[in-house]
């Protein structure tokens, strides 16, 4: 069964002989068999045959020694086909992958619930693409916007929770306030400074009547 896979000239016609896998869904495989047609980097190759071939029940040391990976990758591909990310098999870097860990999850929630403006960037509001860039640049872990936003869900966040916040903050620092909001002005804080100088007459000439 092994052979299926490994054979360049597969078609989505041995998706029938995988009906019921163990991880990927008739879709998802469809799909990944349906890729494996198209003149992809042996990267993306090997991804999704690590896959395919964990669906058809086959070990993580079997994997390994058919398409010579190392554990870490053949873990990180099963990983991802479990949770039904099968699709994502080309958006992450080409490189040693890296799964979520607790301080990415940590990290997005300390990022979420402050203003991006801390970070440098210029906007007051966190999008899921932001949020991925920033973390991706930190922590170098690259995940998709889909993703970040399934994470967030799985949280309870969102990146519209402090916007309210961070508007009022920003109308704040430019002197903009909502109507019924507006700071009223204090006589009593208004120090008087100056006393009243007596004013010398002599200076203004006094016309004449006649």
């Amino acid at each position: 069964m092994i052979s299926n896979y490994l054979n360049p000239n597969v078609t989505e016609t041995n998706a029938s002989e995988q009906e019921n896998g163990t991880l990927l869904s008739p879709f998802q495989r469809k799909l990944l068999l349906k890729n494996l047609e198209e003149d992809l980097r042996p990267e993306f190759q090997r991804r999704i045959r690590i896959m395919l071939l964990a669906d058809s029940g086959h070990s993580q040391a079997e994997i390994c020694q058919t398409l010579n990976c190392s554990n870490e990758t053949a873990r990180y591909w099963i990983y991802t086909a479990r949770i039904g990310q099968a699709h994502n098999w080309h958006e992450l870097s080409i490189g040693r992958p890296k799964r979520v860990n607790e301080e990415y999850l940590n990290r997005l929630e300390e990022l979420v619930n402050q203003s991006p403006r801390d970070c440098g960037y210029p906007f007051t509001r966190w999008t899921a693409k932001w949020l991925g860039k920033h973390l991706a640049k930190e922590l170098n872990i690259e995940i998709g916007e889909r993703h970040i936003n399934r994470l967030l869900k799985k949280m309870g966040l969102s990146t519209r929770q402090n916007t309210l916040e961070t508007d009022k903050q920003f109308q704040s620092d430019r002197g903009v306030f909502p109507k019924g909001n507006r700071p009223g002005i204090v006589i009593g804080n208004l120090s008087y400074t100056c006393e009243p100088t007596s004013v010398d007459f002599r200076l203004f000439p006094i016309e004449k009547e006649y």
